[in-house]
């Protein structure tokens, strides 16, 4: 169905191939995934499929794409449309209309499919991804993760053979997530759709997965094979494949389920012992909010939320899609809009601040990192953010190479993978080290190492005396990093509390390692590495 050829991708403006001598068959009715480091040539690989590489992003290809026996080289992507479906990274870019309902029929439209068949695959689509009460909604409304089940949905309406998703579930909430990889799981099982996608949350896509594309160092030839094979000594590994090396279980688990059903003997070994306590709020609070409510065209977004940030804590904030997670960061923040309640920072309402004085007591990150990103490089965008902060040259870049190393001093921000993208919004923003950082989506896109490395700098943040909110539909790193859970529903606060009490049983939230040893109160990998070590009994 899919095949490349000793392919080679260069662009312009790189020194070095992004993809060098790739061969790869993808069969029919497959559901592969592509994972590799940030920036590795994932979403090169995606977009040439459907010939949007090199035709539309320039640069040079060597060797063939052949998809159904057709060259990329000869068909833009165009004449590949009737095969091939793409939903890239950033859904917002890819809509041609302004409502769900209209952009599910698009494309549908374009490949003159009947009116009648048209509305049917369209209610088809509305129930398959739970859209049906967004119908008629305007597409920028919707929450980031609204929007990419909209783009998912156009895609499958078009019933193309091939769909080709860049991280279909980053921007998904847990629950949100399984219903997209489900309904994909019965289209490549029940109709014989290939779908080829690349992945960071491999802990949700891995159980799926009948084949895996590991991307390794420029020159060196993919790693391809069963999920378990690929992952099973990667540094990319899902908590589940980590905690059966960590057990010693051999070839370690994809899944939750498999992973049960060797973990009795585990549960015994940590009978007895506890995780140590997590790190908490350490001093006086840095922000208080009382009452905020968020209405946006008569809907109440955020409903009466109180809500306090301690120097010291990192505070998750949790929710399904939109459940008003983003409306209330930026009301805390003071750039969005705020209806009713009072926020306050050292005593001022940051709404009320200058601008500049607003960013050096509250930092936002937002979903859409390219919006905090205004230089032609990424050698200027750091030395910008370095006399604004009025740091010392080269600050903003040390933060960056913690982060995610390697990002090239002249490529334009724009031209950078969504996780090397966000990494230097990150990296911009907290050069100026405001008391209170809040974080929207501060993983989409990150890999395993990129976000350790994230989760270093928030813990030496909070360490330091700041605050610091992630909205987040990142369960992993919410068990890694944060000491504290605010759940979110409909716009009111359901819950807030210590990160285990909040997760532990939780069917969408509770962490993989959680799941696993239930009901021990173990979160992540790492707590039962050091268990067992202090124990004596390594695996």
């Amino acid at each position: 169905m899919i095949r490349f050829e000793d392919v080679t991708i260069t662009y312009e403006q790189g020194g070095r191939p992004v993809v060098q001598h790739l061969d790869l068959q993808i069969p029919e009715g497959e559901m592969c995934v592509v994972v590799g480091r940030t920036g590795s040539g994932k979403t090169t690989i995606l977009r040439a499929v459907n010939g949007l590489v090199p035709h539309f992003s320039g640069g040079e290809l060597s060797g063939r794409v052949l998809v159904e026996g057709r060259s990329t080289a000869d068909h833009p992507p165009r004449e590949l449309a009737d095969l091939v479906g793409f939903v890239g990274q950033d859904p917002l870019a890819g809509f041609i209309t302004d409502s769900v309902e209209e952009e599910l029929a698009y494309a549908m439209e374009s490949l003159a499919v009947p009116p009648d068949v048209m509305r049917r695959r369209v209610e088809e689509t509305l129930d398959l991804l739970g859209l049906v009460e967004l119908r008629g909604r305007a597409l920028r409304t919707l929450s980031g993760g609204e929007q990419q089940r909209v783009a998912i949905g156009a895609a499958l309406t078009a019933h193309q053979r091939i769909l080709v998703l860049d991280e279909p579930t980053s921007a998904l909430d847990p629950a949100a997530g399984e219903e997209v990889l489900a309904a994909l799981h019965r289209l490549v099982h029940d109709v014989g759709i290939t779908v080829l996608m690349a992945e960071h949350r491999l802990e949700r896509v891995a159980q799926h997965a009948d084949r895996m594309v590991l991307l390794g160092d420029p020159g060196t030839a993919p790693l391809v094979g069963l999920p378990g094979e690929v992952l099973a000594n990667s540094s990319l590994a899902p908590p589940v494949v980590r905690l059966g090396r960590v057990a010693g279980w051999s070839p370690p688990p994809v899944s939750v389920r498999d992973a049960r059903r060797l973990a009795a003997t585990l549960r015994d070994r940590l009978e007895g012992s506890a995780p140590p306590p997590t790190p908490g709020a350490t001093g006086a609070p840095l922000l208080e909010a009382r009452g905020v409510q968020v209405r946006y065209a008569g809907c109440l977004a955020v409903r009466d939320v109180d809500l306090e940030l301690r120097a010291g804590e990192v505070v998750a904030l949790l929710g399904r899609n939109g459940s008003g997670k983003s409306s209330l960061l930026w009301a805390l923040q003071g750039t969005g809009a705020r209806q009713g309640g009072t926020v306050a920072v050292a005593g001022d309402d940051p709404a009320e601040l200058p601008i500049a004085e607003r960013a050096r007591r509250v930092g936002l990150v937002p979903q859409e990192a390219s919006d905090l990103l205004g230089a032609a490089t990424v050698r200027a965008e750091v030395a910008d953010a370095d006399q604004l902060a009025g740091a010392g040259v080269g600050t903003t870049r040390a933060l960056l190479e913690r982060i995610v190393p390697g990002i090239d001093d002249e490529a334009h921000p724009r031209d950078l993978s969504d996780g090397q993208r966000l990494a230097l919004a990150l990296a911009v923003v907290l050069v100026g080290s405001p008391p209170v950082l809040l974080l929207d989506e501060p993983t989409r896109g990150l890999d395993v190492p990129a976000k350790a490395a994230l989760a270093r700098v928030l813990r030496e943040l909070a360490a330091d005396g700041r605050a610091v909110v992630l909205s987040t539909h990142d369960v992993e790193f919410v068990a890694e990093v944060a000491s504290r859970v605010v759940l979110l529903a409909d716009g009111e606060r359901i819950a807030d509390g210590e990160v285990q009490s909040v997760l532990a049983g939780s069917p969408a939230f509770a962490p993989q390692v959680s799941k696993v040893l239930a009901p021990l109160p173990w979160r992540t990998v790492e707590q039962v590495r050091h268990a067992l070590e202090r124990a004596g009994t390594p695996a």
